[in-house]
């Protein structure tokens, strides 16, 4: 008998080819069909590349949301396979432009999320994220998103497990070699699962601008256990049994809970 506290999530590493939008998803789809999973996190713009070089590249390659031919492309898959989906794509809304994820689940598109700390040179290419920090109800399971750098801001992960977040889904284009193992931390602050989708690969648009890609896609548990990692390089899919239960309890023990034993009143954010 299937445990009914069991959610399959997965995760796919990639190593896109900057501004090959069709190529990049034609290579994802198959993937995507391949594995039976509750939910597949993909990566930060996994289908456009990463580094643009300015706001007028990032309009072009850019597309609306819902309304995209990549998002439309995930819905269709979503919807034949009974699964759920959240990515990260370049976002175009009028003349502005965001680096946002998509939450896509068996009925169709569920809301998007807009990255509220842009990283270096993003600043050049995005407008700031602008809608709040969302939780979505993905079947049996409540889910938030944060997208890359947000990571290093503590903040993020709190108000997405305040918000009753049991994972967190985190599309990444991480370069900073900390991240991983800072990831753990984030999980134990917050007693929560969180499902890093990282990409691998080297970008150098500009000589002497370079960008390496540390891969390491990787889920973590509410204990800070890391259930599986992909390597640095390769292109790769996990795929790995949650018991969201886990993240549903915040005592740490007999007398300490971790949500219960906050001072908000006291604390200055």
């Amino acid at each position: 008998m299937k445990n009914k506290n069991l959610f399959r999530v997965g995760l796919i590493q990639n190593n896109p080819v900057f501004g090959e939008v069709e190529y990049n998803l034609s290579k994802m789809e198959p993937l995507l069909t391949q594995n039976t999973v509750d939910l597949m996190v993909l990566p930060e713009l996994f289908s456009t590349g990463y580094h643009f070089l300015n706001q007028e590249e990032a309009l072009r390659l850019s597309e609306p949301i819902p309304e995209g031919p990549t998002t439309q492309a995930l819905v269709q898959i979503c919807e034949k396979n009974q699964t759920s989906i959240i990515a990260g794509i370049a976002e175009r809304d009028k003349n502005r432009t965001y680096n946002s994820a998509v939450v896509i689940g068996p009925n169709g598109y569920q809301g998007k999320y807009r990255k509220i700390h842009l990283f270096g040179t993003e600043k050049n290419c995005f407008d700031k994220g602008n809608l709040p920090l969302k939780v979505f109800d993905i079947g049996i399971v409540r889910v938030g998103v944060m997208i890359c750098f947000d990571w290093r801001f503590p903040e993020t992960a709190r108000t997405l497990a305040l918000g009753q977040a049991d994972l967190i889904a985190h599309p990444s284009n991480l370069v900073l070699p900390h991240c991983p193992q800072a990831i753990i931390t984030r999980c134990l602050e917050n007693r929560i699962f969180i499902v890093t989708a990282n990409r691998v690969g080297t970008e150098e648009r500009i000589p002497n601008r370079t960008f390496t890609f540390i891969g390491q896609s990787q889920v973590v548990d509410p204990d800070g256990h890391v259930l599986c990692r992909a390597s640095e390089t390769g292109e790769e899919t996990k795929v790995v049994n949650i018991n969201f239960k886990k993240s549903r309890k915040k005592s740490i023990n007999s007398d300490n809970d971790l949500f219960l034993d906050r001072r908000p009143d006291l604390y200055r954010l």
